[in-house]
């Protein structure tokens, strides 16, 4: 049983929300309006959540009418979703959900952000500029979405956002200040812009973990390629006209960011980079990890393979040799040809350790064809295990995709969940492989047409339950697509432990 908090000694291990969501880590604290940001682990659906924690003295009238201000934004931002922001999941205030002695004045639940703090990226290292302005956009776009309905997010603090493991600014912690309005929340996108170019913060009531953006005597802001010579003009411009109250050339809304930070970043993509990392006589080196190329593995298994048989094959014929050799009588039966032989074994596919017959593979199926990108497609909210992704076509058996652990079996949380391969052009698929060691894991291959359609969009060509080690699926016939889906629809083990992993997956061809 947790230790009940109070306002004063909110810590790990303590409970809060009627012992419903037991503290695990602190991630900020927003002075501004006595916000203490947590991640929580609500212990009724048994998943992590973000907590919003309005600490005050209930007895002080004026905080709590702050505090029932900013709850009831809140409540109103639960019917917005986007998914650059965490949606809103409960608001608790006093007398539901918190007792009067807690010393706190109510606390906003959102769904979980996976990913990274925005202040430990930027003090890891400094963004790209056409990176920068990309990430900024993405975030401009839910603002857009919700100034035209009349809401305000309350972006306008660097610890209230995260990035995602696919790189997109999110807002992690909703809960906007009581008298924050819709031209903060433009501000905000100028600040992050700021912070990702210089690693600093434009406005009042940031972090100490960072330090404040410097100003000029006359108290104007320093623009960001003063103190970053590597950012461009226009884009260092861009900040400080979001970021400024005033003046002519001022940035108030954001649709205008949207439609300046567009043209920046394409311009900024367009404008050719030296390469780095370039020796005094010129040679161009790198200290990247080489790229996978699980093509070309498959190319080399083959050819030590065909080394291996032709060994054998002439170790074999020098043996009869030597046996007719010492033999009175010559050997009876017909001549036998040990090339013809060795060449009917043909590898087949993806591992060694099928499941499939495989009988006639090889003369319908063609070689792997490696996607040009894969992602978790979860058309039901946020998916499993997104950075791992990659590694279910990585060509490395010992990395795996997997999903999250669930207690109950799906469809009850949700109907599933999977990867979607993206191929340049559309493959004629006959067949896929699949390695796995959670075998019953329920399988079935669809074809989209886009990205990221709704599971209705799709349509299943094959199906199977997967078993320990590589199952070979092979379609009636080919099938054109530009994107497949492996769709788990129903996960391996028994309740309350379920889960499916997948270490490598092969998309074949028909010949």
């Amino acid at each position: 049983m947790g230790i009940r908090t109070h306002g004063g000694s909110l810590a790990p291990g303590g409970v809060v929300g009627d012992g419903r969501y037991r503290l695990l880590a602190q991630f900020g604290i927003d002075e501004r309006g006595g916000a203490h940001l947590w991640r929580a682990r609500d212990g009724q659906l048994r998943r992590d959540v973000a907590l919003t924690i309005l600490v005050g003295d209930p007895a002080d009238v004026e905080a709590a009418r702050q505090g029932r201000r900013t709850l009831e934004r809140a409540a109103h931002a639960a019917k917005f979703n986007h998914p650059s922001v965490a949606k809103v999941l409960d608001v608790l205030t006093l007398g539901n959900g918190i007792s009067s002695s807690e010393g706190l004045l109510g606390i906003v639940v959102s769904e979980w952000t996976k990913g990274t703090d925005l202040i430990d990226l930027v003090n890891e290292k400094r963004i790209p500029p056409s990176t920068a302005a990309r990430m900024v956009q993405a975030l401009a776009e839910p603002v857009e979405r919700a100034h035209l309905s009349g809401l305000v997010l309350g972006l306008d603090h660097p610890q209230r956002l995260r990035v995602t493991p696919d790189g997109r600014l999110r807002l992690a912690f909703p809960g906007p200040l009581p008298d924050s309005t819709l031209r903060d929340d433009v501000k905000a996108l100028g600040a992050v812009l700021y912070l990702l170019l210089t690693g600093r913060w434009a406005l009042q009531g940031g972090p100490p973990a960072i330090p404040a953006a410097p100003r000029d005597p006359q108290g104007q802001l320093v623009p960001p390629h003063v103190l970053e010579p590597r950012v461009p003009r226009d884009m260092s411009a861009l900040a400080v006209r979001t970021v400024s109250d005033g003046g002519q050339g001022g940035i108030r809304t954001s649709a205008a960011i949207l439609r300046v930070l567009d043209k920046v970043a394409s311009a900024e993509e367009r404008t050719p980079k030296p390469p780095e990392n370039v020796d005094p006589d010129g040679t161009v080196w790198t200290t990247k990890k080489p790229v996978k190329d699980a093509a070309r593995r498959r190319k080399l298994a083959l050819g030590v393979s065909a080394l291996v048989i032709a060994a054998v094959a002439a170790l074999a014929w020098v043996g009869m040799m030597a046996i007719s050799f010492f033999r009175d009588d010559p050997p009876s039966g017909p001549p036998v040809n040990l090339a013809e032989q060795s060449d009917t074994k043909k590898p087949g596919g993806h591992g060694d350790n099928s499941n499939g017959d495989g009988g006639d593979q090889g003369a319908s199926l063609g070689d792997a064809v490696d996607p040009s990108e894969v992602a978790v497609y979860n058309p039901e909210g946020e998916g499993d295990g997104v950075a791992e992704a990659p590694n279910a076509v990585d060509g490395d058996e010992s990395t795996a995709w997997q999903t999250d652990k669930y207690r109950q079996q799906f469809p009850a949380f949700k109907s599933g969940v999977g990867l979607i391969a993206a191929f340049d052009e559309p493959i004629e698929l006959g067949g896929v492989h699949i390695l796995s060691d959670t075998p019953g894991t329920e399988i079935e291959i669809r074809i989209a047409d886009s990205a990221q359609p709704s599971l209705e969009e799709t349509r299943t060509v094959a199906s199977t339950r997967l078993s320990e080690g590589t199952t070979k699926i092979e379609l009636d016939e080919a099938v054109p697509g530009e994107y497949v889906i492996v769709w788990v629809k129903t996960l391996s083990g028994e309740e309350p432990e379920l889960q499916s992993r997948l270490a490598e997956v092969a998309f074949l061809p028909s010949k």
